[in-house]
Order: structure tokens, then sequence, then C-alpha cells
């Protein structure tokens, strides 16, 4: 189970030992404290997922800790154990915002069903989420509070930043995750045809309209719907949308029965959404009707915890797709990544690390591979009559193109060896031998030393 560790805090060494034992024999990855001070450096030292307190400890007790972890750290979840004569505190903790509280003496079957309610999903692996900053902490412990409820979520934040990973995050920890989930993007389907889209039509309701066709409501019934770039509807479809929401049926274009819905709405929006409707460009009652538990995610400059987690994460991803080794970064490359601004978000570093890994000379990608910024002459790869830096600023070539010139000059300054070529490219020399044979089907050379021996591959 990949998940944020627990953090137990006893001042008893012996009850520590056992509900830590208890929770390793679970699954569960687990931290100790034996008081206040030594939980709060934990804390601030790594993510952590939940807190199990004991209420009397000395100097700083659990109530205190609790006071300390939801100013510093606001939304953890918190369970305090606490023993029957002091269970009014525990219960004033409760109304203050805490998750839970054990009543001691407690079965171990007891504390492992507690902790399931609030684990949180951390690391970057299979459905997970990478939220190391304490605001996306917080905001991922909101949204699987949220997720147990059918509640509408508007999600709103810039463009790039993850808001369907968000919503898919929502799907996942609710209780419709064996159902569909439907996502539609309003900004990309065409004005005439995302009302059919949305609901259906039934056949002959319009000139190509063959057979009848299930909408995305009807898609996702017992799942959920995601309505991306909800902004961008036009009005005249906010008002259907909007009765479908209250109704909760839906109607096909061209039909007359309606059809019963079943299920979980979310919504996204890279705009204001009250300026949106201020400015008559959105239906206010629609905005209120869709805004029941609004969320937001921020840009990634604003949560910096999280470029470095999320670099490697791609990184694992692409080094794999392009037949490369694993890769590291450099000191260099990631101080360049941390302090970039990053205005395109999430979707950006995509795009930085992908090129990186096709220019990456060996096994550590280098500040210079990131190309945040003019590329300096490197010694690693000597210019050839098309250098890799002039085929950077050429934003016409793609980055398949960029590989295949990153290759040539690395083979040319190699003589041709293709043993020597392949170290220092990281990968393979079949991997290698298998890209000179795709770049000879598609006579694709462009550099004079490599036209010898690409004809010689076979």
């Amino acid at each position: 189970m990949n998940s944020l560790p627990i953090l137990v805090v006893e001042d008893d060494a012996g009850l520590r030992e056992a509900l830590v034992d208890t929770l390793t024999l679970s699954g569960y990855p687990v931290r100790e404290a034996a008081d206040g001070e030594a939980a709060l450096r934990s804390l601030a030292a790594e993510p952590i997922g939940l807190v199990i307190s004991d209420a009397q400890m000395a100097p700083m007790d659990g109530y205190v800790l609790f006071d300390e972890v939801r100013r510093r750290h606001p939304g953890l979840p918190f369970i305090l154990m606490t023993a029957y004569g002091v269970i009014e505190r525990a219960i004033e903790l409760l109304r203050a915002g805490a998750s839970h509280y054990l009543l001691k003496p407690f079965e171990p079957a007891q504390l492992i069903a507690e902790v399931e309610k609030y684990r949180l999903r951390g690391a970057p692996s299979g459905d997970a989420v990478v939220a190391v900053a304490p605001c996306m902490r917080q905001l991922f412990t909101l949204a699987e509070r949220v997720a147990q409820s059918d509640a509408t979520v508007l999600i709103a934040g810039p463009s790039g930043v993850g808001k369907e990973v968000l919503a898919r995050f929502i799907h996942r920890h609710s209780a419709r995750v064996a159902g569909p989930f439907v996502a539609i993007n309003c900004a990309a389907i065409p004005d005439n045809l995302l009302e059919s889209m949305l609901f259906g039509h039934e056949k002959g309701a319009f000139t190509g309209a063959s057979t009848s066709q299930p909408g995305k409501f009807e898609q996702a019934q017992g799942g959920s719907l995601l309505l991306d770039e909800i902004s961008e509807m036009p009005l005249a479809l906010q008002a259907k949308l909007l009765r479908v929401l209250q109704e909760r049926e839906v109607e096909r274009v061209g039909g007359s029965r309606l059809i019963k819905l079943d299920i979980r709405v979310l919504a996204t929006s890279n705009r204001d959404m009250r300026a949106e409707v201020e400015a008559g460009r959105f239906r206010e009652d629609l905005y209120f009707r869709l805004n029941v538990f609004p969320l937001t995610v921020p840009a990634l400059a604003e949560r910096r915890e999280d470029i470095m987690p999320l670099a490697r994460s791609v990184l694992k991803r692409y080094e794999g797709s392009a037949g490369r080794g694993a890769l590291v970064f450099s000191a260099d490359a990631e101080r360049c990544l941390t302090a970039h601004g990053w205005q395109g978000n999430i979707r950006e570093l995509e795009n930085v690390i992908q090129r990186a890994v096709i220019l990456a000379a060996g096994t550590e990608i280098l500040a210079d591979d990131l190309l945040l910024g003019p590329l300096p002459v490197s010694a690693r790869v000597p210019a050839a009559p098309e250098s890799v830096a002039e085929i950077a600023g050429n934003a016409a070539l793609d980055i398949k193109s960029l590989e295949k010139r990153h290759i040539l000059d690395t083979l040319a300054a190699a003589g041709g060896v293709k043993k020597l070529a392949a170290e220092r490219l990281g990968m393979s020399e079949r991997t290698l031998r298998y890209k000179l044979a795709r770049y000879r089907d598609e006579e694709v050379t462009g550099c004079p030393v490599a036209d010898e021996w690409i004809g010689e591959v076979q």
C-alpha cells in the first residue's frame, strides 16, 4: 500500500511500541515520537498522512499538540487517544476540528478501522497523487472528505495544474469508484454539438443523426461526470444544464422520455467564476448549483515542495518510453527546476522533462538539458551543420526531430562508433540500432557523417 506515514505520539514506550507494531503489521508506514515537540519536528521533516496522539503527555500534552498541528498543518487528520475520565476535552477537540478520538483501552481492530478512514495516498505510484506541499496536503484531505458525499464539486485553478487529477482522485475515493468516470471538455466541442454530446439524441433529431445515442450524462450513470472547463459553455446551454442538475433527469435531443440520473457531478474552470457571473457570461443560478463544495488547485509556483517529486515522477515515466536507463537530475538541474516560474504549471514541467530525457547524453540530466534558458555550447555534443541549440530555437520542429538530431550529432561526434555513442546517449546499443533502422526507413539523415553509417544498419 502506498500511503503517507502515520505519526504515533505516545510517551509510554511500551504502549508506543504496541501501537507501532499493530500499524506496521497492517501494512502502514509509521513514524513515532515520544512527546509533542518530537512530533512537531517529525511533521516539519516529512509529509505525514495522519497523527495519532495520546492526550496525557508532558511537557506538551495532546491538546496543545493538536492546536499546533492545526496551526502549522491545517487539514491534517488528527486522532486523539484519551482515557474515560477526560472524554469531555476530547469532544471539545472534535468540535475544534479533530478527526476522531479513541477511548482507552481499545482493541487493535478498532485502531485499524479508524486509521483506514483517514489514510492519505501520497507516493507517485499507480493512481496515487503527489502532494508534498502543505497546501496540497490540505487540499487532498478536503477532497477525500468531500468524496464520501455526493456533493457537487467545483474545482478552480490555472491551466495545467492538475484539476482533472483532483477530480479523478475524488471519484476513486468515493462510493462510486466502481462506476464510470466520464469527462467532457466543454471548450473543445463546437457549440452545436455540445448539447447532443451532453444529453444524447434520438434517431432523426437532426441531419446526420442516423441512430440514437446516449449522452455523457447517461454514460456516467452510477459514477461521476466531469464537466471540464465549464465556464466555456454557451449561455443557452447553461439553462438546460441547470435544469438537469436540479431535476436529476435528462431528456435526449429530439426525444420526449425523461431519463432519471444517478450521477455525481464535478466541474472545473481556469477562470474566475464570480467574475464570469458579474460579466454576464455565466448564469448565477448555475454557478451556485455547481459551487456546492469549491476547491482551488494552486499554481505550481505556489507549491515548490511539489516540483521535484513531480519532476522525478514524470522522469520515471518518460525514461522508460524513450528506451533510456535510469536517469537522475544533477544538483544544478534540481536548482533550476525549483527556481523556474512554471507559468505553464505541470503541463510545462512535463514538456521540459520529456525534452531533457532526449537531450541527456549520460545517466544524469544536467541544467543545460532542461533548456529553461539560453542553451550554452556543450562539449558533450559538438556543433554539427545544424546544432541542437539551433533546432531547439526552431518552434516548427517537434520533439521527435530534436531526438533524431541529438542522436545523429552524438553518433557523428563518436565517429560512427555505435557502442561509444550508445554510452554517451545513456541507452543500449540495441535501442540505438533500432532507432537508426527506423531513421533509415524514413530516409532521415540530415548529417553528412551519419549518411555513411545509417546505410550500414541492416
